[in-house]
This record gives structure tokens, C-alpha cells and sequence, in this order.
């Protein structure tokens, strides 16, 4: 297995034990548990389809023998009225995992759907779509997935995998360039050194780190910078690092950032201002 299947498999974990605690007393209570039946995965609103590899793998997880039939696949457009997939296993199987299927599918198909808005206003652009840490405790894993399902691409995805020295620890610090010397030194110091990124809140820090950390400082980040801003930093840093614009980016204004050149926007209203969409479980067939 894989880090996010592993992930994954102590996502569903979690889950099921929140969900089912000591017994699912309803199905227990009327259906008999060798009972084997299919259900079928409707689509109720138009969308990207998100989750459909996710709701397979939980399914696999209650039940390893029970089977999918794909019809649709992650990413694929769809539309009211047509069937992402078909589960056969036992209705007990499918009654248990049904809410946590739906759950994650309606919340990831929301994402992937946003994020394919913004990314299709990005075609033609050398700007690419970043996600944020603005996620939900303990679902990141499936959000992140999403936006990558709807075409953007994730940041780091914790506190571990990247430095990013934003404004509180620049302040904390006593100083941005003291906080990227302090950085790289620690960086350096790791087996696998990690990519520095640091916040900048107005064209002089830009400048302070062209000309103070060379070499030090793999992307600057454009905090609350306008597109005019946004170039007069660009002719400042030449290409010399990666470039990211964050802050105040929406749908109605992405395509003038893109029009600078940056070379990525942040967008953290990708999965905190996404809306689920609406999907269904039902029973077709019972054996």
C-alpha cells in the first residue's frame, strides 16, 4: 500500500468507528446478515465527479470480496440522472458504508467542481492553482485529493513537508532576513533539507530578499499584493525563485493575476467556500 492508501485506510477507520460505534442497530434489527444486494451510486446534480477510486476503496475495506462495477470515472464531467458506479456485496456491507460513501463523495465532487472553474480560467496561462491548509480537521487527505481531481495542484500538505516563514513567524523572529538565515541553517541541518518559502507583505521585503538571502529562498510568497504589485515584484525578483500571489483571489479576478505571470496562486477558498453536491445511494437489486 501506498501513503495515501494507508491514509486512507485509517481515514475509513475513524470513520466507521464514529459512525457505527457498537452496532448498526437499524440494519441489525431487520435486514439478516448474509443478505447480499446492489445498490447504485446516482448522480442528482451537475459536476466533476470526485471520490468514485475513495468510495471503492472503503467498500473494499468492509468487505473485501464485494465487487464495483465503474461507469464514471474521478473527473469525469456528469450530470443529473446518470450512474457514477454499482456496489454488489452484502446489504450489511452497504447499508454501513453507504453515509461514509456519500459523505466523502458529495464533499470531494464539490471541490473537484470548484477548483475545475478556476483551473479552466487558468488555460492558456503560465499560472498554475494552488490549494491552502484552510481544510477540515482530519479530511484533509480527500480534500487535497479533490483539488487535484478538479486540476490544481497541492501546497504542501502539513506542517512538515515545506518551511513556510509567513508573517507571524517573521515577526516572532525579530526580522525576515533573521528568519531565513535561521531557516536555511535548519533546513540544511535536516537528512532531506526542505524548500524555504517565505511571505512578503510589501516590495521592499521582495527586494530585502533578492538582495540579502540569495540562494536561500526557494519562492516568495505575494501576500495581499495587487496585479500591479504583482509585476513591479516580478521585475524585482527576474525569475530568480518560484513566485506565488495569495490573498483576495477569487473567480472574478484569478485571470488578472494570471495576466502578471506569477508563477502560482493560492487559493484557500478552493475547499473552505466549496459546497457539496448531491448524490445518492439506492437499492436496485436484492438476492
Amino acid at each position: 500500500m501506498n501513503s495515501f492508501d494507508i491514509a486512507l485506510a485509517n481515514l475509513v477507520e475513524q470513520a466507521i468507528k464514529e459512525d457505527v460505534g457498537n452496532g448498526d442497530h437499524s440494519t441489525l434489527s431487520c435486514i439478516p446478515k448474509d443478505l447480499e444486494g446492489k445498490a447504485v451510486l446516482k448522480i442528482k446534480e451537475d459536476g466533476i465527479l470526485a471520490g468514485v477510486s475513495v468510495a471503492e476503496k472503503i467498500f473494499k475495506q468492509l468487505e473485501p470480496n464485494a465487487a464495483i462495477t465503474i461507469f464514471k470515472k474521478d473527473g469525469e464531467q456528469m450530470t443529473v440522472g446518470e450512474t457514477a458506479f454499482e456496489i454488489e456485496a452484502t446489504v450489511h456491507t452497504i447499508l454501513k458504508g453507504e453515509r461514509l460513501v456519500l459523505n466523502c463523495m458529495q464533499r470531494m465532487s464539490g471541490i473537484a467542481t470548484l477548483t475545475r472553474q478556476y483551473t479552466s480560467l487558468l488555460k492558456g496561462y503560465h499560472t498554475r492553482l494552488l490549494d491552502t491548509r484552510k481544510t477540515t480537521p482530519n479530511f484533509r487527505l480527500l480534500e487535497k485529493e479533490a483539488v487535484k481531481i478538479g486540476g490544481g495542484i497541492n501546497h504542501r500538505f502539513g506542517l512538515y513537508d515545506m518551511i513556510m516563514l509567513k508573517d507571524n513567524h517573521i515577526d516572532y523572529c525579530g526580522g525576515i532576513i533573521k528568519a531565513i538565515e535561521k531557516a536555511y541553517a535548519y533546513s540544511q541541518s535536516l537528512e532531506h533539507p526542505l524548500k524555504i518559502e517565505v511571505e512578503t507583505r510589501s516590495l521592499d521585503d521582495v527586494t530585502i530578499i533578492c538582495n540579502q538571502a540569495p540562494g536561500k529562498v526557494d519562492r516568495i510568497m505575494l501576500d495581499n499584493f495587487q496585479p500591479e504589485q504583482i509585476k513591479a515584484a516580478l521585475a524585482i525578483i527576474q525569475g530568480r525563485v518560484e513566485t506565488e500571489a495569495s490573498g483576495g483571489i477569487h473567480l472574478k479576478n484569478i485571470v488578472d493575476y494570471a495576466k502578471t505571470g506569477v508563477d502560482f496562486v493560492s487559493v484557500g477558498g478552493l475547499i473552505h467556500q466549496a459546497r457539496s453536491l448531491d448524490l445518492s445511494l439506492k437499492a436496485s437489486f436484492v438476492k
